[in-house]
């Protein structure tokens, strides 16, 4: 009787213990509903910002990399600010649109260029944002760049301001181009790990480190092309910019150590002496200057200002009505199947194009590729559904940003026009495919396989056993095929013979400039003029109206989208008093050439059949 009170009693106890428990999960999400509730109430009743007063300066604090897209999914990019990862990336049509809205505005009276937390984009994206820095200037607004140090990349963007400052303790960073990679063979040796890579063209060297310990003279020569056009064309802007000697940078560069014995080690006095910079000043200073300059904040402690996130709510939207281009962006690796934003899925971009292709108000569609290339099925995916888009009487024009090589230059090939920058990097009209065996590795561990097949073909790519030659001949001629698909598709599209396309091809790449000269493009432009083209041939008149086709998101993901601009303006008012504090971690260049280049090397492997072969450059703006 004892016990089974004393049992009760514990019942009892467990029981209240599980009512409060459950009690207060039920008080605590009730509680972080209402707190949703409560934002999305406020956002509606203050929507709209506040009216910005005269004199204020556009503080264009761009941040991470120069993208096409935001990478990942709208849910991705929500939940990543709720849990206060803010993502570091700069959208170039943001950008844009910023600028040539900000021109417009009588209450913005100059820019400042804050370039400390960005890591840049190709010379393409660059020329696009340095043209709209020309197109604020031209309407009689400075425009200034302070930073406490200039990477190449943002000096590119900052040689185009009306006045340039740095920290007395800055530099600005010039080291030209070129790239040095690691080369794997001998260790692959040693460890019994055989490449087994197969391809079509001398100049394809995208698989070269793991066959070779150095690189080919095809491959060299082909990168001494390359670099030495683009960094010309960089030098060039540069100088012109800054009005200076022709030829002066290279030279600055060259006598690099003994003018800065000279000067102690003072790099910023460098920068100032070579006329790279208008000044320096200290942050404090520098605040001051723009004080002077414009107008004091409210608080009279600061320069009134307003950041490129916040002055994106400034920009009415044009309205949708009316016959319109369709936009759809590429940008990434191209991967088989759907894929999230940031890289290019041949089914889902695919969908998108049919999408613009069905929508009876999209009269042309805009392709604007970014992208080194990747799986050849799903390039020609996207590649016919362009042409299906052409069939159905819509034009396609293709607008290549830093990176069309490879199969991003496959899927350009169905369109009525190709437009590239002189510094896109374009080409690399080529195929490999990769088989790599660990046989010998599996040796030396003392292990060994064995079994039965029906025929040589089954465990073929089994990884364990050595490359059976039959499998490699197979393979070879799958890849040889893809090869003269890629050239004969090339050859029809730009009206040339199969023998022309070959003598350019090869897997060589080429800048935009270059390629222009051997007919792989049709003319030299920016996106604005591939839009152009594509309204003139679907004869629409005036200004062309722009739609960016994208997938729709689904209402959690709206929700979670209009959470972020709640967010988002309390996180830019609290970095706003700074001029560009960074905090993130630098991982350097070449152990992140080698992280990639490793994990695509695996990709290939885990896709080793004969069809799975790659158009893809290994390679990526300077």
């Amino acid at each position: 009787m004892a016990v089974k009170k004393v049992f009760s009693g514990l019942w009892w106890a467990v029981g209240k213990f599980w009512w409060v428990l459950d009690a207060s999960r039920r008080a605590l999400l009730n509680l972080l509903l209402l707190l949703i509730l409560v934002l999305i109430v406020v956002s509606l009743v203050s929507r709209g910002p506040a009216p910005l007063a005269d004199k204020t300066t556009l503080v264009l604090n761009l941040q991470g990399p120069l993208v096409e897209q935001f990478s990942g999914s709208a849910r991705d990019q929500a939940m990543a600010q709720l849990q206060g990862n803010h993502q570091r990336q700069t959208r170039l049509r943001d950008v844009l649109s910023t600028l040539d809205a900000a021109a417009q505005d009588p209450q913005i009276g100059s820019v400042l260029l804050s370039l400390d937390e960005f890591s840049g984009g190709g010379l393409a994206g660059l020329s696009e944002v340095a043209a709209a820095l020309d197109r604020f200037k031209a309407k009689g607004k400075p425009v200034l760049a302070y930073g406490d140090g200039y990477s190449q990349r943002g000096y590119f963007l900052a040689a185009r301001a009306s006045e340039v400052y740095l920290h007395p303790l800055g530099a600005v960073q010039l080291e030209g181009y070129g790239r040095y990679r690691a080369y794997y063979k001998d260790a692959l040796d040693r460890l019994g790990v055989s490449a087994n890579v197969l391809r079509v063209g001398a100049f394809k060297n995208a698989a070269e480190p793991y066959f070779s310990n150095s690189p080919s003279k095809e491959a060299l020569q082909a990168e001494a092309y390359l670099y030495d056009d683009l960094w010309a064309r960089y030098t060039a802007a540069v100088e012109t910019a800054r009005k200076l000697p022709k030829g002066s940078l290279g030279k600055s560069i060259d006598s690099l150590p003994e003018a800065l014995t000279a000067l102690k080690g003072d790099s910023a006095q460098l920068a100032l002496q070579a006329k790279l910079v208008d000044g320096l000043k200290t942050r404090d200073e520098m605040r001051e200057l723009l004080m002077a300059r414009g107008a004091k904040d409210d608080k009279g402690k600061s320069f009134r200002q307003v950041s490129m996130a916040e002055y994106q709510a400034y920009i009415k939207p044009k309205p949708m009505l009316g016959d319109r281009v369709g936009v759809v962006v590429a940008e990434g690796e191209i991967v088989d199947g759907d894929a999230a934003a940031g890289r290019i899925g041949g089914d889902s971009t695919a969908r998108l194009i049919r999408q613009a292709r069905e929508d009876d108000k999209v009269k042309a569609v805009v392709l604007r590729v970014n992208s080194p290339g990747g799986s050849a099925f799903a390039s020609e995916v996207i590649r016919r559904e362009l042409e299906l888009t052409k069939k159905a009487g819509k034009p396609v024009v293709i607008s290549m940003g830093d990176v069309a090589a490879s199969g991003g230059y496959w899927v350009s090939m169905s369109s009525d026009q190709v437009i590239a920058d002189p510094a896109t990097i374009t080409g690399s009209i080529g195929v490999y495919g990769m088989l790599p065996t660990g046989d010998k590795l599996l040796d030396k561990l003392s292990v060994h396989t064995g079994g039965y097949t029906t025929n040589w073909l089954a465990g073929g790519f089994d990884p364990r056993r050595p490359l059976d030659p039959r499998l490699a001949t197979t393979v070879q001629q799958g890849i040889n095929h893809i090869y003269d698909e890629f050239t004969s598709k090339t050859a029809a599209a730009r009206k040339k013979s199969v023998a022309e396309i070959h003598a350019v091809a090869q897997g060589r790449v080429w800048t935009g400039a270059q390629a222009k000269e051997r007919g792989l493009i049709d003319r030299l432009g920016s996106f604005d003029d591939a839009v152009r083209a594509a309204a003139s041939l679907a004869k629409l008149e005036g200004v062309p109206k722009l739609s960016y086709v994208e997938r729709e998101m689904g209402r959690f993901e709206r929700l979670l989208s209009s959470l972020d601009q709640i967010v988002a303006p309390s996180v830019a008012a609290a970095v706003r008093a700074e001029l560009g504090l960074g905090d993130g971690v630098l991982v350097p260049k070449a152990l992140q050439q080698l992280q990639g280049e490793l994990a695509f090397a695996t990709q290939m492997a885990e896709r080793g059949r004969p069809f799975s072969t790659f158009v893809h450059c290994m390679c990526a703006a300077p």
